[in-house]
């Protein structure tokens, strides 16, 4: 019924109310009605600086600044908190993460109806802004270790999650179109160029915070491990700030009214006009120029108009999703690649969520780059660098972006510790006894599966792989040391890496079967272990957790990680006297073994060998990759945003904006299918997403060589061709319509 009323009746000017009433109370004669006098003409906002820039518009930009500092922080940390709190594997962690990205990224859809509907952008931004917070509390809460257990944990954390995706993306599409309401419509030029302040504004938030969250995470210890719940309290804090920020601008701002519920309108417009033309197939129904004309029964022109604007870009939009699958993987599968690397740069030691930091980092660099020399220099030879084309470029640099990091991951698995397969065991030898000893490994059938002679102390730098013939299975061992011959059985399992300890007992000769960790140390960290040859128990005191206790008579510790660095002297205690242990360098990635041999006149003396070694690759060779994204960012994704709010009808500013942020989340959920069915390894992984875009890339440069921009001003020939409806009386073509 509203829709009716629209299409019958004017649209009423609130401005026009007062004189409306005069009008309709005036007496009627035939004498001159004198003037009344004009009213003093509104005051013009205040600018920044005297330029054309609005002041509301600095609360605006710093309360994004907060904002994406609050949100690209929790990003930073939340596959590795996935992985190391909640215990969760890759794919799943890499899943989750970006199905919280892919509903972050539908909600605007959300946002904006709330804030065209019903109670407009500000109002909109400070209820979701709330909403936000509270997220942020659950979140936090859920990252408290000694609150509750792992269901508690994972419960808490998708609650948060939720919240924060309803939101930070509820909010999402208004910030930047109510950003833009603030100019009028002669500072277009200056509009223009807030998209790029804006994004600034974002990128900066961004930098810091993802340079400062990891290490409130890692270098901060809560209850003995990670500290994930101050990460996430203080970025909590500055989505406070943010809302404070910008509630303060209230009295500055411009703020439009919200204009009827323009999702569902521009729905069933597009609904009735479909409906209708297929009601109308029949060849004597005069065609009409375009689909959406057979909505002119019901709707009026302006609002078509309106919607065939928002049509003809939401078609453009279709092939954009695999462009974002390819650019929000910098926070999974490329922090996952960082995990596997080296972070020593010599001067500082790079957490791998810190690597993040390198995306908002060259976005400063890069926006002003392109915006002052770059796309000057362009035109300087005369080529229309169009947004389309800008778009275009940005999709081919993306594809070279995942082209890069496929390599390095190819270069990565050349490096990596190998893990065994099905019916497979890795097994190395370490002999502690007094001379060498040959090993004779056999199967169940007497079969031989290892003949090797190894020395005292002999640092081995390989495993052995040994084939079973089920995944559980006894193996004996024959030990031959000197003039003595011992015979062993140890159980093993299927995909398990093992140390044989041989030692000395008394006369004879003994073994022990040790289970190694099962993947290497990531985050930064390092694995140690020992070896206790002494008689009597020994507690060692690597940091501020509970001493490790390491039994006697060979007994074998757990395994404790600790943070890369130097330890020359770690405290021990032993029952009668306390020590100091000097472990050396412990480095990135790495598994070590001390055994503590004997007691000399300056402590213990301890042999060490590595078991796994070092990340060798340095985390710099993941730079061309970021370096090659973040151009292809900003020549997509800045540009994309400033052409989704120059392309808009002025009543769908936000309803262009969520759709362009729909894009993303479609994006998130391609990624999180191949995540979870994709078979492949990852560097094909890799292959696959910049080989999907570059077919994507040619589609959309298609589509956009036959797009013709919105042009303000300029009217289509085609709302000159469709009659309108005008009160009671309907044309010829509308009377041989069947409605």
């Amino acid at each position: 019924m509203l829709e009716e009323r629209e299409s019958k009746e004017p649209a009423m000017n609130p401005f026009q109310k007062n004189e409306s009433k005069e009008t309709l109370f005036s007496p009627v004669s035939t004498e001159e009605v004198l003037p009344r006098p004009s009213s003093p003409p509104k005051k013009p906002p205040p600018k920044i600086f005297g330029s054309s820039y609005p002041l509301s518009i600095a609360f605006i930009v710093v309360n994004e600044f907060c904002e994406r500092f609050s949100y690209y922080g929790m990003k930073a940390v939340l596959t590795l908190y996935f992985l190391y709190f909640l215990h969760w594997n890759e794919d799943t962690s890499t899943s989750v993460y970006h199905a919280y990205s892919s509903l972050y990224y539908f909600t605007p859809i959300l946002g904006a109806a709330i804030a065209d509907s019903w109670l407009g952008k500000f109002k909109t931004i400070i209820y979701l802004s709330l909403v936000y917070i509270l997220g942020h509390v659950f979140k936090s809460l859920g990252a408290i270790p000694i609150l509750g257990g792992k269901m508690l944990h994972t419960i808490l954390s998708l609650v948060g999650l939720s919240l924060i995706a309803l939101g930070t993306g509820g909010i999402k599409p208004c910030v930047a179109a109510f950003g833009g309401d603030q100019f009028e419509e002669k500072h277009a030029e200056a509009r223009t160029r807030y998209f790029s302040v804006f994004y600034l504004s974002i990128n900066a938030g961004s930098l810091i915070s993802t340079f400062i969250t990891p290490m409130l995470r890692g270098d901060v210890k809560c209850f003995g491990e990670d500290c994930y719940a101050l990460a996430f309290g203080v970025l909590g804090l500055l989505m406070v700030v943010a809302l404070v920020v910008f509630a303060m601008g209230s009295r500055m701002y411009r703020k439009p009214p919200p204009e009827g519920n323009i999702v569902a309108r521009v729905t069933k417009c597009i609904w009735f006009a479909i409906c209708n033309r297929l009601r109308n197939r029949s060849g004597d129904v005069p065609k009409r120029p375009h689909w959406l004309d057979w909505a002119a029964e019901k709707y009026p022109k302006h609002l078509i108009t309106d919607v065939k604007a928002l049509t003809r870009v939401l078609f453009l939009y279709i092939p954009l999703p695999m462009f974002w699958a390819l650019l929000d993987q910098q926070g999974s599968r490329w922090t996952l690649q960082a995990n596997k690397m080296n972070g020593d740069l010599g001067f500082f030691v790079l957490q791998p969520d810190q690597m993040q930091v390198l995306n908002p980092f060259l976005v400063l660099i890069f926006i002003p780059l392109f915006d002052l020399v770059i796309y000057r220099l362009i035109s300087k030879f005369r080529i229309n660098f169009t947004s389309l084309r800008k778009m275009a470029v940005g999709m081919i640099l993306a594809c070279l972006a995942f082209a890069v990091a496929a390599l390095v991951e190819i270069k990565i698995n050349g490096m990596t510790h190998p893990q065994p397969a099905s019916q497979e065991i890795f097994l190395q030898v370490l002999n502690l006894a007094d001379g060498e000893i040959k090993v004779t490994v056999l199967g169940s059938r007497n079969n031989s599966l290892l003949v090797e002679s190894i020395s005292s102390f002999q640092n081995t730098t390989h495993y052995s792989k040994l084939h079973l013939e089920t995944k559980v299975q006894d193996l004996h061992f024959h030990l031959k040391h000197n003039n003595l011959s011992v015979h062993n059985k140890h159980s093993v399992e299927e995909k398990n890496c093992y140390h044989l300890v041989v030692h000395e007992d008394g006369e004879s000769i003994s073994s022990v079967l040790v289970k190694d960790i099962e993947i290497k140390p990531a985050n930064g960290m390092t694995a140690i272990r020992f070896i206790n040859a002494l008689h009597k128990d020994i507690n060692i005191s690597l940091d501020a957790d509970a001493p490790l206790s390491v039994g006697k008579d060979y007994g074998v510790s757990a395994y404790r990680t600790v943070l890369r660095g130097e330890y020359p002297a770690v405290h021990g205690k032993m029952e009668d006297r306390d020590f100091s242990l000097d472990l050396g360098l412990l480095n990135l990635g790495s598994t070590y073994l001390f055994v503590i041999t004997n007691i000399t006149s300056r402590g213990l003396q301890t042999w060490k060998t590595e078991e796994i070694p070092a990340n060798k690759l340095s985390i710099a060779w993941q730079l061309p990759q970021y370096i090659l994204v973040t151009a292809a960012e900003v020549m997509f994704s800045v540009t994309g945003l400033e052409f989704s709010y120059s392309q808009a009808p002025s009543s769908m500013k936000s309803v262009l904006q969520a759709a362009w942020l729909l894009t993303v989340a479609v994006g998130n959920i391609i990624v999180l299918v191949v995540a979870q069915f994709s078979g492949l390894v990852q560097w094909a992984k890799f292959i696959l997403f910049s080989c999907f875009l570059l077919v994507i890339c040619l589609i959309f440069s298609i589509m956009g060589y036959y797009y013709v921009p919105l042009t303000k001003g300029i009217q289509e020939p085609m709302d000159k061709q469709v009659p309108q409806t005008q009160g009671n009386m309907i044309n010829l073509e509308t009377k041989n319509t069947r409605l």
